[in-house]
């Protein structure tokens, strides 16, 4: 079968095309690797420990925290669960917690931002 030319240039644009939509989806969001960060939180400092594969969150450890053990640590246990399970920054801050809220996910931003994470994009 013979193309004439605006047949073939359709054809390219179209093989084109289909190249970058497969490239879209192999982009990375994170580069892997396991990542610490550091805040303040209300009696200190307050460091965690990420890790993350090219496109998730995998886990969240807190290293250490100074929180007041039924209040603060109550944020410190809970939202690195709803960080990894929503994948986003932009999780609800534990009830009576809000400034151990915000300190937990300072330290996590801090630590994305190591791996090249789009911090705009995660709190979205």
């Amino acid at each position: 079968m013979k193309l004439n030319n605006k047949q073939f240039m359709i054809f390219a644009l179209l093989i084109a095309m289909s190249f970058s939509i497969v490239g879209c989806g192999a982009k990375e969001t994170f580069k892997p690797g396991t990542y610490t960060g550091e805040s303040i939180g209300i009696k200190g400092p307050l460091k965690v420990e990420v890790t993350v594969t090219a496109d998730e969150i995998t886990d969240i450890k807190v290293l250490s925290h100074s929180e007041t053990e039924g209040i603060g640590s109550l944020a410190v246990e809970e939202l690195p669960g709803k960080i990894i399970e929503s994948q986003s920054l932009k999780v609800e801050a534990v009830s009576g917690a809000t400034s151990s809220s915000k300190s937990v996910i300072e330290a996590v931003e801090k630590a994305l931002k190591q791996s090249g994470a789009d911090i705009e994009a995660l709190k979205k």
